[in-house]
């Protein structure tokens, strides 16, 4: 029998993780990037990768504090929109999506080498690098929570801070979108030509932009490895299009989108796994002759599906305009 149950409680642990959390906010900084300004940026991987190896290397090498290896993770993300966008923002936007996909990959190789494997650990990547964040802890031990959404003094802890960054970002980039320069970015997005014939430095603006997305991205990596090791497989292409996934499920230029449309995805994709992997256990996938493999590989199928279905009936996304959907090219 498949336990849909406790299926559902799986999934329902998705709605606060720390992941949720990591993947709202590089979806925030694709909005930016994407969404408002309309820049095609494939890599957010990258500043993920970023943040989580500015973040790692600075508290296992260089015994940075907490505060010190986030702004090292910020600083770098920085100099790396520079390296993107100063020669590829005065060009066509397919330049900077071509640029971007390959910086990113780039990025994880150069982690992945060997020659450095004192300092980013090569393949196996980096761990023990938590104690100063959990020394920061002011939550006793002990267990708190229910249901599915019991944890241990760390992981609320963790829950709290990654939730807190989430909605102070989205309260920064709703304050943004509303200011002077919000309306530029989105004019950028619409006709850069005609906010260029208004005297307006659409470059300078672009870049900000590009910094901006980035450094969301750059602290959702470090939420994302503070549950779990820096593996550098984990920031393959694969990243940057499931957070498009969520990017577009959400709404592409709105605030909120991203957020709830990270909720929807891990959610979805939990029960989704949930499911095949008892309904595998069960036997059910053997009747039809489908191996364990093929087995597992069902859940991207089915998620995929009900990600087709969205994009048919309701193209914006959840929080998404219609008006503002003809822009977002």
């Amino acid at each position: 029998m498949v336990d849909f149950w406790q299926i559902i409680q799986n999934a329902g642990v998705e709605l606060i993780s720390p992941t949720t959390a990591a993947y709202a906010l590089a979806a925030l900084g694709l909005a930016i990037h994407f969404g408002f300004t309309g820049l095609v940026n494939f890599g957010q991987a990258g500043f993920m990768a970023i943040g989580a190896y500015g973040y790692g290397i600075s508290t296992l090498t260089f015994h940075f504090p907490v505060w010190g290896a986030v702004l090292v993770g910020i600083g770098a993300s920085i100099v790396f929109a520079l390296i993107l966008g100063v020669p590829t923002l005065r060009l066509r936007a397919d330049y900077l999506s071509i640029v971007t996909i390959a910086a990113a990959e780039i990025l994880r190789l150069i982690f992945t080498t060997n020659t450095l494997e004192a300092v980013t650990g090569s393949a196996d990547g980096l761990s023990g690098y938590k104690g100063g964040f959990a020394d920061l802890n002011p939550i006793p031990d002990g267990t708190y929570g229910f249901g599915p959404w019991t944890m241990n003094a760390y992981d609320l802890w963790l829950r709290i801070v990654a939730w807190t960054i989430v909605i102070i970002a989205c309260l920064l980039a709703w304050q943004l979108m509303r200011s002077p320069w919000g309306r530029v970015v989105k004019g950028i997005r619409e006709d850069e030509d005609a906010v260029r014939a208004l005297g307006k430095n659409v470059y300078f603006y672009k870049m900000q932009s590009l910094i901006l997305g980035g450094v969301f991205g750059t602290i959702a990596g470090m939420i994302f490895i503070l549950p779990r090791a820096i593996v550098p497989a984990n920031y393959a292409t694969t990243l940057t299009f499931f957070i498009y996934t969520i990017l577009l499920l959400g709404g592409a230029a709105t605030i909120l989108g991203p957020v709830v449309g990270s909720i929807i995805f891990w959610v979805l994709l939990s029960a989704v796994s949930g499911f095949v992997a008892r309904a595998q256990a069960a036997g059910w996938f053997d009747l039809i002759g489908m191996s364990s493999v093929q087995a597992g590989q069902t859940r991207f199928i089915l998620v995929g599906i009900v990600l087709m279905l969205l994009v048919i009936f309701r193209p914006q996304g959840i929080f998404g305009n219609k008006k503002e959907l003809a822009f977002v090219k």
